[in-house]
């Protein structure tokens, strides 16, 4: 799955452009929904960072809302991290070059913009 997927994916289903809010982050790109609110989060975060190896190269990641009673047990799979930079009680990522991860990311951004509508 990349980011460009996701982002014809939710242009087409929701009409939602990526908004890039920081400039020392480029790599950023924010998934608003109609009432303004935050339905998702596309980043490249260092490997190292997201502790799934030992490697600096970015990998993309999504963070989406979730409802909580599943974040612990996703949370055990191969392919979802606690959120990054979310509450981790209510938003988890999913690693984009994972492919159990990415063949849920759909249905995942789907639950994320009902959560927040």
């Amino acid at each position: 799955m990349t980011r460009e997927e996701i982002f014809t994916y939710v242009a087409d289903q929701y009409g939602t452009e990526p908004e890039y809010l920081w400039a020392k982050y480029p790599g950023y790109a924010v998934l608003r929904n109609n009432n303004g609110k935050w339905y998702g989060l596309v980043m490249d975060v260092p490997a190292q960072t997201l502790g799934i190896s030992t490697s600096l190269d970015p990998v993309d990641i999504l963070v989406v809302k979730c409802p909580t009673e599943e974040i612990d047990l996703l949370t055990r799979s191969a392919g979802f991290l606690p959120a990054y930079h979310m509450s981790k009680q209510h938003w988890i990522t999913l690693v984009l070059d994972n492919p159990a991860a990415a063949k849920q990311a759909f249905s995942f951004l789907d639950a994320s913009i009902r959560l927040t509508a």
